[in-house]
Order: structure tokens, then sequence, then C-alpha cells
């Protein structure tokens, strides 16, 4: 990587669009440090790997020859290697896309089916990131958000700082957690672990718009509380999770003695909507020191302003260690800031939550 290192972020493009693999090296290639290599298909990639190991691979889904999520499955069987699913299926194929990250794709990006050129032209900046920070990511062998470009935003803009609390506010408990890379796993293990009467519980997990109630849908089918993809409204009740929609902020509101979400729209926080800033500071405000934060893995700085916030307003906050994190960013920069309670491995956060919480 001809970065401090002195060798070259090696990015390998395998896309049977030859629009999008020109596109690819038009801009990735705009960095010093950062050399392009493209296949038409799985097979011609796994010769190029076999002349030189890439640092990141963008893959898409559908291809001639050998699908991709097939040539991901061989990839983190054999060799695990950061890949970014670089996908153009519409919301029906989003359970393909759910399965590429869990067989252990870091990031999606969504393409669309038509002016995809300039669509990773005005994605640059986002794509250049996301590859530097799956360069990153700390993989391990399979047993089996977007980012938005620009001027990079906190939470004011959607909801103002402050302390107050409601006139009238419920005593239940409440549990907050963001995530980004690597989350899709780890909120599978922490939500599976959780009993039918666990406490209500909010999340942010950086996903593109359309992914999320797959996402929701399938954790449902397999935990003992339900998940779902949060609406305008919903309320927070024992033994629900709420997942926020991709492409949309939510809040948690106190209403007397319930909890419920508000989802609004407005722009990118710490360059992410769904931020999860947004969401802890407003845990902060509804529920105070009747909540738990928890971050989990994930690149970038989303959430520890917010989780801060949340100390200081006397909730217990939780960090996921850096050993089981796929992306030790998010964790890292809360535990910085002193937003941190308790520094656990993800076995650890449920039971963790569970006893904390405990009536």
């Amino acid at each position: 990587m001809e970065n401090g290192a002195g060798r070259f972020l090696n990015v390998l493009v395998v896309d049977d669009s030859a629009v999008v693999r020109q596109t690819m090296i038009a801009l990735l290639s705009r960095e010093k440090d950062i050399h392009v290599v493209t296949a038409a298909d799985p097979l011609i990639a796994i010769g190029k790997m076999q002349q030189t190991r890439p640092d990141v691979i963008l893959l898409d889904l559908e291809m001639p020859r050998m699908d991709g999520l097939t040539f991901l499955k061989k990839i983190m069987a054999e060799d695990p290697i950061p890949v970014v699913i670089c996908s153009s299926l519409a919301e029906e194929g989003s359970e393909a896309a759910l399965r590429a990250m869990e067989e252990g794709a870091v990031e999606i990006i969504t393409k669309p089916k038509m002016g995809v050129k300039d669509f990773l032209s005005e994605s640059a900046r986002a794509l250049t990131e996301m590859v530097r920070g799956a360069a990153h990511a700390r993989l391990r062998p399979s047993a089996s958000p977007l980012r938005s470009s620009g001027k990079k935003q906190n939470a004011d803009v959607i909801l103002p700082p402050g302390s107050r609390r409601p006139l009238t506010f419920t005593t239940d408990k409440i549990v907050a957690i963001g995530a980004s890379t690597g989350g899709t796993e780890a909120l599978r293990e922490c939500l599976e672990a959780m009993p039918p009467d666990a406490p209500g519980i909010v999340i942010v997990q950086h996903m593109p718009e359309g992914f999320t109630k797959a996402f929701a849908n399938r954790l449902n089918q397999r935990c003992g509380i339900e998940v779902k993809e949060a609406a305008h409204g919903d309320r927070v009740i024992p033994g629900r999770a709420l997942i926020a929609p991709g492409n949309h902020h939510m809040l948690l509101t106190c209403d007397g003695a319930h909890y419920a979400v508000e989802i609004v729209d407005g722009p990118p926080v710490s360059r992410h909507r769904p931020s999860v800033d947004v969401l802890f500071r407003s845990v902060a405000k509804a529920a105070g020191p009747n909540a738990v934060g928890v971050i989990m893995t994930g690149m970038g700085d989303d959430g520890a302003a917010g989780l801060l916030e949340m100390k200081q307003a006397g909730a217990t906050t939780v960090a996921q260690d850096e050993a089981t994190c796929i992306v030790f960013g998010m964790p890292k920069e809360a535990i910085a800031r002193g937003a941190v309670d308790e520094v656990l491995p993800l076995p650890l956060i449920s039971t963790f939550l569970l006893k904390k919480l405990a009536r």
C-alpha cells in the first residue's frame, strides 16, 4: 500500500459489467496508494488472486460461471479477505445481500440498475472510505450504511442538545444499540440470547435502505423476541427490538408511561443516516438513567458522542471489545472519549444487559 508501509493497497474488482470495472479503476486510481485490478467473473478473479493477493475485494453478487455468494464462501473458508459487496439487487434480492453479510462481507454498496457510472462517481468519497476501512477489518474463517459524502454533521441538525426530560416518564428499562461494519452478526448473537421478556431494544445498524426490513425479518425468525423494522409511532415494549429503517433517523420519545420511536428525515449525521449519535442523544433525553447504551463493531466514530451524552444522563454504557470486533473503530472512539463504563467481549454483552436491567 504506498501508505507508510511502502506498498500499495491492492483492490480487486469482480463484476461482469465492463462499465463498473472501468469506473472503479478511474475512481479508485485517483488515490496514489490504491492499485486496482479487475476480473469479469470469479474464475478469472481466482487466477489473478494467485498472482497477487488483494487487500480488499469489491464483489458483485450476480455473475456468470460462479455467483458472488459462492465465491464469497470460498474466499472466507480458504483465505479470508475483506469483501465489500457492490450489488444492483433490488429489494427482492435483499435476502441474498444479507446472506453475503452473514458469510463475512464487511460492507454493502447498493448500486442502481440504471445510471451506475454516475452513481459510482457521485459516491467516490464514500467508496474510497469504505475500501480503506475494509482493509483494516479483522476477519475470521467462516463456519458457514452507507456512508454519505459531504460535510460531516453532528446530532444537532436533527435533535437539539439539552438535558430536558419529560415531565412524566416511565421507569421502564431500555437498551439502545449502535453498530456498523460487522454489526449484523454481532446483533444476531446478542439478540438470539434475549429471552421473550427482555427489555425493549432500539437499534441503529448502518445499512442501505431496503435491506433493514429484510434484516429485521430474518432476525425475527431466529430470535425469541420480536424484531422488526421500526415504523413511526411504534411502541418500545419488553420483548421487542426495533431496527431503524435505512436512510431515516430514529429517535426515542417518552409519552407518559410509554416509550415510542419517531422516524424522521434530515441530513446525515456523522456521515450516516440513520445515525447512532441521533438515537443515543434521544435516548439520553427520553430515558436517562433507565437506559443502557451499547456500541458495537464498526468503522468511524458514529455513536461516540451520543454514548457520552447517555453516560452523562446517568445511563450505563458498554463497548464491544477489540478482540471480538470486525472493526474496532466506533468502540475505540467511544472509549477514547470517556463514554464507556464497561468493555466486554461480544458473548458477554447480552448476559450483562439482562443482569443490569433485571427488575
